[in-house]
């Protein structure tokens, strides 16, 4: 024990390093040039690093660490909230927002059979309004009853909205076909019949953006002030939540 105490105050003396210098000189004496040449022996001293030192290096070192976890715990727990505030559920349907370039869309699948060999598989369809606030936008005054002939009356042309008419129109009309419903345009020297297999749509202008229901096969899509797009989407979310009811 005694010799490995020596040992170490041996290790805590201050160890001595020489350095040799030598540097050259240009001089001129008596008309003649002369190089000169020195040489010096420096002693550079090297302290070993004390534990207070020690101890303070180790303190900034933990400092460091317990900053960077911090970071990244924040990190994690913003990163958990944004992605659960993209996912949501109105009843009973669950969405996704998906956001592509300044567009943001709400995304929501079904399952369907598609081709002749009637291969099951996830449809997509996306909102471009958010269906929380599809309620509130688009009242709906009474039930939905769906059948599978669906025949659209549209009353006026002041609803092609730039656009937002064909998109409305196209998504439900993909809609209602992948679930295999008969999409017409109603005919007004065609009978119906029997009237219980129908569904009639009639498309209106009105003060006030709502779906109404006359009686279980006669219904009225009024829109106010463009709102195409919320209509025709309050429409498919009533689809998706009796789909999803059914299946």
């Amino acid at each position: 024990m005694e010799e490995e105490k020596k040992k170490k105050r041996r290790r805590k003396k201050e160890e001595v390093v020489k350095e040799e210098i030598s540097e050259v000189f240009e001089v001129e004496k008596d008309g003649k040039e002369k190089i000169i040449e020195t040489h010096t022996v420096e002693k550079t001293e090297e302290k070993p690093v004390s534990e207070t030192q020690i101890k303070k290096e180790n303190k900034v070192f933990k400092g460091i660490i317990i900053t960077m976890v911090g970071f990244l715990l924040i990190f994690l727990v913003v990163y958990f909230i944004i992605t659960s505030m993209a996912k949501f559920e109105v009843d009973g349907v669950k969405f996704k927002m998906i956001k592509e370039g300044e567009l943001i869309l709400y995304q929501t699948s079904i399952p369907v059979f598609i081709g002749e060999e009637k291969t099951e598989a996830d449809y997509n369809f996306y909102l471009r309004t958010d269906p929380r606030t599809l309620e509130e936008k688009v009242p709906t005054q009474g039930e939905v009853v769906f059948r599978k002939n669906l025949v659209l009356d549209v009353t006026t042309e002041d609803l092609f909205c730039e656009g937002d008419w064909t998109i409305a129109v196209a998504n439900t009309q993909n809609l209602y076909t992948l679930l295999g419903f008969n999409i017409s345009v109603k005919d007004k020297k065609k009978k119906y019949q029997p009237e219980d297999e129908y569904m009639f749509i009639t498309i209106n202008k009105g003060n006030r953006t709502e779906i109404r229901a006359n009686n279980e096969s006669a219904y009225e899509i009024n829109i106010n002030n463009c709102e195409v797009l919320p209509a025709f989407e309050k429409l498919m979310l009533e689809t998706f939540v009796k789909y999803q009811e059914v299946n």
